[in-house]
Formats: structure tokens, sequence, C-alpha cells
């Protein structure tokens, strides 16, 4: 990295940021009392405001939102007419899966091969750490030369709109200039790269019930209505023969003309078995980032283990379904449960949750805030162009934050590069990631500054 008063301090302040890490990665913080004790997100929170104070933030508040969560604020005021700027980041984190399966304890920050481990540590309780190193190492090197006001979100991973609708009830509390979300990645580990798409989604939970008990398949089966074979048949109806999202009515043909995703990378990073086909058609980049996606990710029947045979009386299964920006999330629901009632079978009834929606997003990445970022990462990562690409997942907060402040540039960076395997067993971070976005992010708020005054 190009020594620089900036970059010399981040590289310094990276032992302390690693033990903050391990410290904050440690709370289990599932917004999901069915997975962790609430007790743990809020010790969290405690964390993340008390780091807030300790690097001078003013007005630090926890916010109880709406879905029961608590979000994170801080105003760290800047030089008389300097421009604020919104850093977001959130504390929640996903349930770990098969614990198990992790080489080290999903809530100990582990050191392997180069990379911090644990469950968080891209996604996106490293987001929180970045902001924390960009702001010390401006305050070391002449001060932050913007307002900073951070927001650090409670529940983002469940998708419920705690914040979305404590921001639009208290729409002064977030305004901004820019806003800086710190919750997407590099398009790979070394090439600075600005999120440009976001798919929205729509999570749901569909239950079928044919018979009053489950029944003795001998007896039974064969006539008796089978609630998890009528599911299956409705949940293959959602793709069709090959693989593609095949929801009546739902679009599922765009096309992505930004930086391509070449299949024999997106199998390395996705870990596809040997002689496994991909499903879907078109590009890589037009399944990921422009069309909508359907993946089942749970279902409720009788376990394998202590199986009995027994002709099953309920079925049920969680959805989601990923919506590419151009589409109506809503919208997209509705004609997702239409498409389950008209394909589930032999008249069972069937019945919908809904568990949680965010709309898809599009950024302005020809907006001033982009070149002030570009800029920054060329000295960030020498020698390389800052890229944008889509991201398939969602933050549905962005159209929130959108609609309040239609002023805000909005930009979408972070940690979780396909190497982070975020969301999955072994979760990582790169160290080195966090150091160059650190020093990127802080030379954009000198940049923006600068452009503001200019």
């Amino acid at each position: 990295m190009t020594a620089n008063p900036i970059a010399e301090t981040v590289a310094s302040l990276m032992p302390r940021a690693q033990a903050e890490l391990t410290e904050l990665v440690a709370f289990r913080s599932v917004a999901d009392e069915a997975v962790a004790p609430r007790s743990e997100c809020e010790a969290a929170a405690e964390w993340v405001a008390g780091a807030l104070r300790a690097e001078g933030f003013q007005d630090v508040a926890l916010l109880d939102t709406p879905d029961g969560s608590q979000s994170v604020y801080g105003f760290l005021p800047g030089p008389a007419d300097a421009p604020t700027v919104l850093l977001y980041a959130h504390y929640d984190v996903q349930p770990m899966l098969d614990e198990s399966a992790w080489l080290s304890p999903p809530f100990e920050l582990t050191e392997r091969d180069g990379r911090w481990y644990g469950r968080g540590a891209a996604d996106c309780k490293g987001g929180f750490i970045m902001h924390l190193l960009a702001l010390r190492a401006l305050k070391a090197n002449g001060g932050v030369p913007v307002s900073v006001k951070v927001i650090v979100e409670g529940s983002e991973e469940q998708g419920t709109g705690g914040l979305e609708r404590y921001a639009e009830a208290h729409p002064e509390l977030l305004t901004a200039d820019a806003i800086v979300i710190g919750d997407t990645g590099n398009f790979r580990v070394g090439l600075p790269t600005v999120t440009a798409t976001l798919r929205g989604m729509t999570m749901i939970r569909v239950r079928i019930d044919t018979l009053e008990g489950n029944l003795h398949s001998g007896q039974f089966g064969g006539a008796a209505p089978d609630a998890l074979a009528a599911l299956i048949r409705v949940l293959d109806s959602l793709r069709d023969e090959n693989g593609q999202t095949a929801v009546e009515g739902l679009p599922a043909d765009a096309s992505w003309d930004g930086l391509q995703y070449p299949e024999g990378e997106f199998r390395k990073d996705a870990r596809v078995l040997d002689g496994v086909g991909l499903p879907g058609t078109g590009t890589v980049a037009d399944r990921i980032w422009a069309r909508p996606a359907v993946t089942v990710i749970g279902i409720d029947c009788h376990p394998v283990a202590g199986a009995t045979p027994s002709v099953p009386a309920s079925a049920r299964a969680q959805i989601s379904l990923r919506v590419p920006p151009g589409q109506d999330a809503a919208e997209a629901t509705k004609l997702l449960f239409a498409h389950i009632e008209k394909h589930t079978p032999w008249n069972a009834r069937v019945s919908f949750e809904q568990v949680g929606q965010g709309q898809p997003f599009r950024a302005d990445i020809a907006s001033p805030a982009y070149t002030s970022m570009a800029e920054a990462m060329r000295i960030a990562y020498p020698g390389e162009e800052m890229q944008s690409s889509g991201m398939g997942g969602s933050i549905p907060l962005c159209n929130t934050l959108a609609a309040l402040y239609p002023q805000a540039e909005i930009l979408l960076i972070g940690l979780s590069e396909p190497e982070a395997q975020i969301h999955a067993v072994n979760e990582s971070v790169s160290p080195q990631e966090l150091e160059r976005l650190s020093v990127a992010e802080a030379h954009f708020l000198v940049n923006y500054a600068a452009s503001k005054q200019a």
C-alpha cells in the first residue's frame, strides 16, 4: 500500500481493530429469540454505543424500533458549514447454521490462513469497525472534515423493517448530504468495488394441511393426501426445467450489462461441486443481479431421525424470493402467493405468513460522491480503478433513505467479498480489505468535504 499518513495510521490501528472485532463478534446477536436471547443483541448495542461515546460522538442513543430491536445512533459534529455524512452498519447477524461445521467457534474471532473467522466478521460487525478506523485515522491527521452521523441497525438480517419504520417516523434524525452503507463488498479481494444495484426480497412461510392428523402409511398411503408431497409439488413449480425462477407473472429474462462474473470464478466462489450444473439461463451476472431468484430456505415436517411410516398431515416451508431493480417487492409477493395457491394440488388447504420484505435499490453511480470515492479507492488500492457491480442481497433501508432524503447521495461499499462466505458457515473477513477500505473511506470523507467547498 502506498505510504501516506492516513494509511500509516490505519495500519497502526489494526491490532486494536482485531481486538475490538473479537469483542463484538463474541455477542451472539441474532435478532431472533428462537435462536439467541434478546440480551445478546442488547449487549452488542451497548458495546456499539460505548464505542461511539469513546470517539466523542454526541447524542448517542439506543433507539427502540417498532420491530422490537434497537438501533444505535450517534452524531459527531464537524467544522462549520461542513457537509454531513451518514455511516451505516448493522450489529445483528445471521444464525450460525450447523455450529459443528465451523472449523472454529462462530462467536470467537479466530485468525486462520490470513483471515479472521467469526459470525458477523464481515457482515456487518466488521463494517462498523471499518467506520471507526476511518474516523480515527482522520482524527489523528488533522481532524474529521465533515459532520458524521452513525446508525448501526439491530435487525437488518431479519428484514423486519424496524429501522425503516423508525426513520419514517423521525425523518430529521438521519438526514445527510451523503450516505455510506458499509454492508456490501468488493467483487473480489483486492478489486475496489461499489455496489450499483441491490435486489429486494420477500420472505414468506407457506403451510399446507391435508389431514386432521398423521396416518399409517401402510393402511392409508396411496389415497390419503400427503401434505409433504403437496408441498414438494408446490416448491418444484417455482422453477422451470432449466432451474430458472418461474413465478407466474414475474419476469425472469432481464440482462446485466455491467461487470460480468465468469462462470469459472463463480463456481469457485460458490464452491459448486465438480460436475454439478448451474441452474437458470443467461450469464451468471444476469441470474444473480438482474433477475428474481427463489430459494427454499427451510422445511418443517417429519425429521429423518425418528421418522415413522406415516402420511404427513401438515408441512411448512420458508421461501426467500429476491427481486431485482425494476420490479416491486410487494407485487412480487402477491404473484408468489397466487402462484402457490394455483399449484397446490388436491385442493389442499394452504396458508401464508409474510416474514419480511424489502424493495430493490439502484444507486446513482454518476453522482459527485462516487467521483470522490473513486479517487479515494485509487489511493487505497494502488494501480486499481474502482469498479461497479450488482449485489444479489438486499438492504431494505436503502430505499427508505432514498425516499426520505432524495438529495442525499448513497454509496454502498463493504467487506463481504466472495471469500467472506457471509450467511454460511466459516464466515470470515480479510484484514487487508478491512485496512484498505478504511483508508478508502477516510480519503472519501476528505475528498467529499473538499468537493462541497469547491
